[in-house]
């Protein structure tokens, strides 16, 4: 069966932010201070699941960490987008997962009098900024000429919050924070959506040897597999210095050629 289109993305996500460390460096930098200064980040645990809807599945994918704070519990849920277009009804979908995993708290603990709070972070691989996704409050249809007084006694009664929204298009590849292995992958990925996957900051030798070398290997493939030539691609591995990356590179090269090899072979066959 044929990977979804989305997988590469879903995975290369999944796989590096789902190491609690790569996780915490990248938000603890994103978060106000007088947040994560109360918060016990060595203690940050990944929680099973997803909490997408089926339909965005092939769009989005999600991790969701524990974290502890002074005896009690805080969940921190990170949205990632790989879609092409602002969602308006971000907000909406938002709300929709956190009473999702609420409910899933209450599951795991039966006699807990309380909820923990969750922290929503989404990140979006876009080319350019959005706008802001619209509020909840925002999303509802009442006449732009309502006084006031109203709209404040009707938000009363309408479920609103904030959620924390970084965006790869606002920053620039030496802003990004976290660990050696988040910013290499997130300046993948931003380079991705931009068309620049050869641009010197995703073959930063610094960052790939300090990042896990399966996750190195990850990357290449994630880099070769979009519409990246192979020429182009062999001409940048034999630019790598580092005895071993360059080795680790030329395998998946090799490893490309064979597999363009293969389906002009077959196309011939046909």
């Amino acid at each position: 069966m044929d990977e979804p289109l989305h997988q590469p993305h879903d995975k290369l996500f999944t796989t590096t932010f789902g190491v609690p460390e790569n996780a915490a460096a990248f938000i603890q930098a994103t978060l106000p201070e007088t947040l994560t200064s109360r918060l016990d980040w060595s203690g940050l645990l990944p929680m099973p699941g997803s909490f997408v809807d089926s339909r965005y599945r092939r769009s989005h994918s999600d991790l969701l960490f524990s974290v502890p704070l002074e005896g009690r519990e805080v969940l921190l849920y990170i949205l990632f987008e790989h879609q092409s277009t602002r969602d308006p009804w971000l907000s909406l979908r938002l709300l929709r997962y956190m009473v999702n995993i609420w409910d899933d708290s209450q599951r795991r603990h039966p006699d807990a009098e309380k909820l923990p709070p969750i922290l929503p972070v989404v990140l979006s691989q876009n080319a350019e900024s959005w706008a802001s996704a619209p509020s909840i409050l925002e999303l509802l249809d009442i006449p732009e000429d309502f006084p006031d007084e109203f709209v404040e006694i009707l938000r009363r009664y309408v479920p609103d919050f904030s959620h924390i929204h970084l965006q790869l298009a606002g920053m620039d590849y030496e802003e990004i924070p976290g660990t050696p292995a988040g910013i290499y992958v997130l300046r993948a990925m931003k380079a991705e959506r931009l068309g620049k996957l050869l641009d010197e900051a995703v073959w930063d030798e610094a960052l790939m040897s300090a990042t896990p070398r399966d996750l190195v290997m990850m990357v290449l493939r994630y880099i070769q597999g979009r519409t990246v030539d192979i020429e182009s691609f062999e001409a940048k591995v034999e630019g790598i210095r580092n005895t071993r990356l360059r080795r680790d590179a030329m395998t998946v090269a090799e490893q490309y050629r064979q597999q363009g090899l293969q389906e002009g072979l077959q196309e011939g066959l046909q």
